[in-house]
């Protein structure tokens, strides 16, 4: 086995095409990759990485700099060290996340490889929705959010991103840039807000589709106006007018030590499809221990 790069984004795509198969399990990865083609302004700095075995790709990875490395599926065992050995000799590598047992695997070969510790930032969970059970509405209705909901969703997002991921780089340009993008109607990603008496209640979004489905996210309610239903009653919403649009599928990512959030997806009609952890590298020169 050998790990390669990959320039080509749609090249990547097609050789990685049996690996990545299980689109549910492999929507981010999938939908970074496709928004890279699409959209190339959105994640400028991209590397594909693919390990080949008898001519036959048998796992793959992609890393949009500053963000961390995703690792697919292995669809062999002991695919994940050319592919570990390769991170390492690319350096700069942030952190790795992926769904186990393969993010597992890959990150003990990294640390066997470097030396180093990879911490556990979280343990995630990948759910997948195709129809929307019916959940209680509260006082209100959703829309789509525009341009003039800019200010508060910009702040709401930053209150998130401090809040759930509190260790991710923040590119405050870029994240105002792809804040327009979506309120502008760029594309495919946009943002919804649950509103009652003028005023929004609760936040969501969705983006990066991967062929026949597409990602929910973020999903945020300010502190004081949580547990009043807005959340729950906006991704059902949100999820339903996606598959009436066409989707296939509905993903999202959870927290799994969220006692909250995990049973109200449920209660929409999410469904656990894998689990996944996001891991952050001891930054340091590799020292190779083999």
């Amino acid at each position: 086995m050998r790990a390669e790069v990959v320039a080509d984004p749609r090249e990547f795509l097609d050789r990685a095409s049996d690996v990545l198969a299980d689109e549910a399990r492999h929507n981010l990865i999938l939908g970074v990759v496709n928004t890279v083609i699409r959209s190339p302004d959105v994640f400028p700095d991209c590397r594909l990485y693919l390990v080949v075995d008898g001519g036959r790709a048998v796992a793959a990875a992609a890393m949009t700099r500053p963000y961390k490395l995703i690792v697919a599926d292995a669809a062999v065992a002991g695919a994940e060290a050319p592919l570990a050995a390769m991170a390492v000799a690319e350096r700069n590598v942030p952190g790795a996340v992926g769904n186990r047992p393969t993010i597992t695997r890959f990150v003990a070969e990294w640390e066997s490889i470097t030396g180093r510790r990879a911490a556990l930032e979280m343990e995630q969970g990948v759910f997948a929705l195709r129809q929307v059970e019916s959940v209680r509405a509260p006082p209100g209705s959703p829309r789509a959010a525009g341009p003039s909901d800019g200010a508060i969703i910009g702040r709401w997002l930053a209150d998130f991103a401090a809040e759930a991921l509190p260790d991710e780089p923040r590119d405050e340009e870029r994240m105002h840039q792809a804040l327009v993008r979506r309120l502008s109607g760029e594309g495919p990603g946009a943002y919804w807000v649950w509103e009652w008496a003028g005023e929004p209640m609760s936040l969501s979004g969705h983006g990066n589709p991967t062929g026949s489905g597409i990602r929910i996210g973020p999903v945020y309610t300010p502190k004081r106006l949580r547990g009043r239903g807005y959340a729950s009653a906006l991704v059902a919403a949100e999820s339903r007018w996606l598959l009436e649009s066409g989707y296939a599928f509905c993903f999202l990512y959870t927290d799994l030590a969220n006692p909250t959030s995990n049973p109200m997806y449920e209660r929409i009609g999410y469904r656990q499809i894998a689990e996944a952890a996001m891991f952050v590298f001891e930054p340091g020169t590799p020292s190779v221990t083999r």
